[in-house]
């Protein structure tokens, strides 16, 4: 199946299917396993740790799309990653999706021209054997030349972090045919002050140790003022879907109109939790897939 139509409209960003420890498997299989049943598309797994987090969820499910969101490309072996994958999509019917991407300096010794990484490590997955084609890849995209690459190279691009502004002009950049399928944050609470400080806690890293982020931030009009202090209300309005669920799925309608194919949501909530948000993800389901 072409990847578009694989992913379908929506699905779910979680950290929560990271976690490895055989007390929560249960757990997270029964998780796995309803949000297939809820109609989620695909499930993205933060983080990256390694194709392999994808199989729990690939076992658990039938149906669903299962992609890493996302790999970095300075933290595993291309070799051994084509491996992996390979094997998955051998096992669960081609349902395994590599996400990759460039990482922050902050965080990789050494870490220098990631564009010129990024197409060197697509050249090693061209070359392993078996190989990682492009149908079966997407890149973290936000700058054009990475976009262009994410079209070039990939099925198309995973954006992390974004305005809507952003998926307007990724869709110039890509084209019609790629597959555009942004992360987007939500927070399930109609008060604004309530709504904007759990957005801010979650935002608090990303604006002070990620200049990637920030910069893509100020290509879209954000100042230093906004980016400041934990965020200003007209950035964090822009970077995190808020309200009940007529609003988000209002805020839904536009990034689909906006030329997103695929919307991967993560949920985020004013007290954080090591288990996936069911709750929250039943009352989006009902909302935006019916």
């Amino acid at each position: 199946m072409e990847t578009r139509a694989a992913v379908g409209r929506i699905g779910i960003w979680s950290r929560e299917f990271r976690n490895e420890d055989p007390a929560v498997a249960g757990v997270l299989r029964d998780a796995a396993a309803e949000l297939e049943s809820l109609g989620y598309g695909a499930v993205w797994i933060g983080g990256g740790p390694g194709v392999a987090i994808a199989r729990p969820v690939l076992d658990a499910t039938t149906r669903m799309i299962v992609a890493t969101g996302i790999l970095s490309v300075w933290e595993h072996d291309a070799a051994e990653v084509a491996a992996g994958a390979a094997r998955l999509n051998a096992e669960y019917a081609d349902r395994f999706l590599l996400g990759l991407g460039v990482s922050h300096g902050h965080m990789v010794t050494g870490y220098e021209k990631p564009y010129a990484k990024m197409v060197d490590y697509l050249d090693a997955l061209d070359a392993a054997e078996p190989s990682v084609k492009p149908e079966r890849r997407v890149l973290a995209a936000l700058g054009p030349k990475m976009l262009r690459l994410s079209a070039e190279r990939a099925a198309g691009a995973h954006p992390y972090m974004a305005p809507l502004a952003h998926t307007v002009s990724a869709r110039e950049t890509l084209g019609p045919g790629p597959l555009l399928a942004p992360e987007i944050n939500v927070v399930l609470e109609r008060e604004p002050e309530v709504a904007r400080a759990a957005a801010r806690a979650h935002v608090r890293p990303y604006l002070e140790l990620m200049p990637n982020y920030t910069n893509n931030m100020r290509r879209y009009g954000f100042t230093d003022d906004d980016i400041q202090g934990g965020g200003s209300d007209r950035l964090i309005d822009s970077l995190y879907l808020w309200g009940d669920e007529d609003r988000i799925r209002e805020r839904v309608a536009e990034f689909h109109a906006a030329g997103a194919d695929h919307l991967a949501i993560q949920v985020v909530r004013a007290a954080p939790d090591t288990n996936p948000p069911m709750s929250e993800y039943r009352r989006l389901a009902a909302a935006l897939i019916g």
